[in-house]
């Protein structure tokens, strides 16, 4: 088990970031903060308040805000990247010169690179030198950023191809209100974690529209067939997706108020457009970049996807939401089974 007095580097401000910033710190680790807005950065350390990503909550004395990312990144064994999608590689490749032999990553992002359709541990893989023995970890599962702060229970996933790593993760992050679980499957865990939020995307859509829960519900499960459907083409075991960072994750993000990515597919339901809507928007809704790999995926995997297909044509070709609904229901009938039964 890792050393209380130890220090934790956790790469990005955003309102996930913040917060396991804050439950490390509160576990008293002591925790250094690499925060890109400067002027944010002098907000926290004067006021100890995220006022731009996460208002309202003290935070722990225990973190340092800073702007130097080698500052950060240097001579700390335990790493931690909450960074958006968009920007992972960029950020990263700045990390890797500082980065300590040996180092632990735990990526808390939940994307899909849109130009190599890589997943965030996918592209720690391509930038990393073999030399430097760097072991990544993903984590994720159905957790609110600001009910974690509040020590709401919640339960969440870290995943890694070497489970003793995970296992020492899983003691670092725990706490009474904030309960770790191990899995091998890292494909699995980040697929599942970035897939969920394009399908709760299109169940804001349905709820915008003023559809019912028949069809949240109908949403729901075939955006979980079609998740798993491809997790398990590239290698996933198919009992990850029904666990919390499959349909754990998928019920929060579909249904959720504090969901970023329903709030955006709600809003399209409306009838508002959707750069109006990420204009208006502080923080990023990690399910519309992610669309687009999805797509681009589905189409490389030769996988039947649906609804992440007319998700992609209601985001980027501007097709009527209604008319996508309607397409969907009228598809060629089918069964409702990927596999016969035994």
């Amino acid at each position: 088990m890792r050393h209380a007095q130890e220090s934790i580097g956790v790469i990005g401000a955003g309102s996930w970031g913040t917060t396991l910033a804050h439950l490390l710190a509160e576990k008293s680790f002591p925790v250094s903060l690499w925060v890109f807005e400067k002027e944010l950065c002098e907000i926290i350390q004067k006021t100890r308040e995220n006022t731009l990503y996460l208002p309202g909550f003290s935070l722990s004395e225990r973190i340092t805000p800073s702007a130097n990312i080698e500052e950060v990144v240097g001579n700390r064994r335990l790493l931690v990247m909450v960074v958006p999608s968009h920007v992972y590689r960029s950020v990263a490749l700045q990390m890797v010169p500082h980065l300590q032999k040996n180092a632990v990553i735990v990526s808390a992002t939940k994307g899909i690179e849109n130009q190599t359709l890589l997943t965030m541990s996918g592209i720690w893989r391509d930038i990393l030198p073999e030399s430097l023995g760097v072991r990544v970890v993903a984590l994720a599962g159905p957790s609110f950023a600001r009910e974690v702060m509040q020590r709401t229970p919640t339960a969440v996933t870290v995943a890694a191809e070497d489970l003793d790593t995970a296992r020492e993760v899983q003691q670092v992050f725990h706490t009474p209100y904030f309960r770790v679980y191990t899995s091998p499957d890292k494909v699995g865990v980040e697929l599942a974690g970035a897939l969920k939020n394009v399908i709760a995307i299109a169940a804001g859509v349905c709820d915008g529209l003023g559809y019912g829960l028949n069809t949240r519900a109908a949403l729901i499960t075939r955006g979980l067939a079609e998740i798993t459907r491809l997790g398990v083409r590239l290698g996933a075991h198919p009992l990850t997706f029904a666990g919390l960072s499959g349909i754990g994750d998928l019920l929060l993000t579909c249904t959720g108020d504090l969901s970023r990515n329903r709030t955006v597919g709600f809003r399209l339901g409306r009838g508002e457009r959707l750069q109006e809507i990420l204009a208006d928007m502080r923080m990023v809704a990690e399910g519309v970049r992610t669309c687009t790999s999805v797509y681009e995926l589905a189409k490389k995997m030769n996988v039947d996807m649906p609804i992440c297909e007319q998700m992609y044509k209601i985001l980027h070709e501007n097709k009527d939401p209604r008319q996508a609904v309607w397409d969907l229901m009228e598809r060629d009938l089918k069964s409702e089974l990927e596999f016969p039964l035994p």
